[in-house]
């Protein structure tokens, strides 16, 4: 679902035609099916991966999605950016829960409908945390268990369902594409049975990825076909290797992988080196790659609206390297996320605390003693509580010196909801990752971190904290 780039001369065909063509040919066979619905759970991370985020949908039928998660794009473009989303497609998004809702049964819903004039209507939605990438040294993955509309034939002209990532400087900028990277998890069109796996990057037109093509591969779904039941698209991006991978499975089976040195200097690390990569869910109708594959405009008036595609769970996984990537916090001010990573430095009062350079990256707070403490605002927890919180912590501190990381709510001296001890971790800027148990706040929080110790010495440094459902 790629963006255009500023000013193109023509909207460009988003995949190789030869290749599109091909598939076309040997899947287009109307494949009959009974829409499935059944629920399964966010599978437990395997061993070594830890669960960075996720959402089950299990929202009431005819809800919307949760608005701590997800923002809802509408109308048919970012502001000031390229017209159609860049791609030429020509639905309408919208906010109504007839696009978009959960539907009772641990699935959300998005369904093109189109109006009595031909006009069409769909949804398209974008995680609030924009900074998902892979621990430093470790791996990210990023895995969504889908239905793609089950509609095929002449009677699936147009349809074109996405599960994508699109790194974070993207938004409010809409002319820095493809520098900042996309990740196409699993793309569709015109109810083929493949599911296209592809990488946007470096410059447009050309550049290392074969701009407006992509470096893309796609596979028919195992066993059933991509339109009648639930398979489990994934992407990994993995830093642990050099030179590092990216990689695209379906069902477990893995069937594109990209490389690093495919990629290239400069524009491996401009596609990398940013805060991360947000989420995108949509079903758009028409655009350069249905329209590429059909060899004509899409939709058609054989076209039949009103197929959802049913999403049962998203969910971002790490494993290894030094713990959860830290994100981008919204300045003193703002509303936080309480299930993103806040930087401790983004306080919004303090005191006690200093402020340094830290050598992960960016700025922790430091010098933290008996009775220092640190306010964040506006944290939203929603309507399910957290399980634990996670700080990213480091200690230089002497021997026999240790303290505890408290959570509280409200005010500094309020009781703790939750803490853990910290001792000597090797340095003051020696990181390591380490939970808590918290008791259930909800809603929207003021949260504290207070520092107690027995003695008076400097004993924690703190670069970022989270909670975790």
């Amino acid at each position: 679902m790629r963006p255009a780039p500023a000013a193109p001369a023509a909207l460009p065909v988003r995949r190789r035609l030869p290749l599109a063509l091909a598939l076309l040919s040997a899947t287009t066979t109307v494949l009959a099916g009974v829409t499935m619905t059944a629920n399964a759970a966010v599978p437990p991370p395997p061993s070594g991966w830890s669960l960075v985020w996720s959402d089950d949908f299990t929202g009431a039928a005819g809800t919307l999605p949760s608005a701590s998660n997800w923002i809802i794009d509408t109308g048919t473009s970012y502001p000031g950016g390229p017209p159609n989303w860049g791609t030429g497609e020509i639905q309408t998004y919208t906010n109504s829960t007839a696009n978009v809702s959960h539907d009772g049964g641990g699935n959300l819903r998005i369904t093109p409908l189109r109006d009595g004039s031909g006009r069409w209507t769909s949804a398209r939605i974008e995680t609030v945390r924009s900074n998902f990438k892979p621990p430093s040294g470790g791996v990210l993955a990023i895995e969504g268990r889908i239905q793609m509309p089950n509609v095929t034939g002449a009677a699936a002209a147009g349809y074109w369902p996405a599960f994508w990532a699109l790194g974070s400087p993207y938004r409010g900028n809409y002319q820095n594409w493809p520098g900042i990277g996309e990740f196409d998890v699993m793309e569709n069109v015109n109810g083929i049975n493949s599911v296209w796996g592809v990488l946007h990057c470096g410059v447009a037109p050309g550049g290392p990825c074969d701009e407006f093509n992509g470096i893309g591969a796609s596979r028919a779904c195992p066993g059933s076909t991509c339109q009648s039941a639930f398979h489990t698209y994934r992407f990994e991006w993995d830093a642990s290797v050099s030179p590092q991978q990216l990689r695209w499975y379906v069902d477990g089976q893995l069937y594109h992988t990209v490389s690093q040195s495919r990629v290239g200097e400069p524009y491996w690390s401009q596609m990398t080196s940013h805060a991360g990569y947000f989420l995108l869910l949509n079903v758009a109708m028409g655009g350069a790659f249905p329209n590429g594959v059909a060899g004509s405009a899409t939709p058609t008036a054989a076209t039949v609206p009103g197929r959802p595609m049913l999403v049962d769970y998203v969910a971002v996984y790490s494993r290894g390297g030094g713990g959860t990537t830290p994100p981008t916090t919204p300045p003193p001010g703002g509303t936080r996320d309480a299930y993103a990573a806040i930087q401790a430095e983004s306080f919004n009062a303090q005191n006690g605390v200093i402020v340094e350079a830290c050598a992960e990256g960016g700025q922790n707070i430091g010098a933290l003693r008996n009775g220092d403490w640190v306010r964040f605002d506006n944290v939203e927890f929603g309507a399910t509580p957290p399980r634990d919180f996670l700080a990213r912590v480091a200690s230089g501190a002497g021997a026999g010196v240790s303290g505890l990381v408290e959570v509280r709510l409200d005010s500094p001296t309020s009781p703790p909801i939750g803490s853990f001890a910290i001792a000597n971790t090797g340095g003051w800027q020696s990181w390591r990752s380490v939970p808590g148990n918290v008791a259930g706040p909800t809603g929207r929080r003021t949260v504290y971190l207070t520092f107690s110790s027995g003695q008076p010495n400097d004993f924690v440094n703190v670069n970022w904290f989270t909670f975790r459902r």
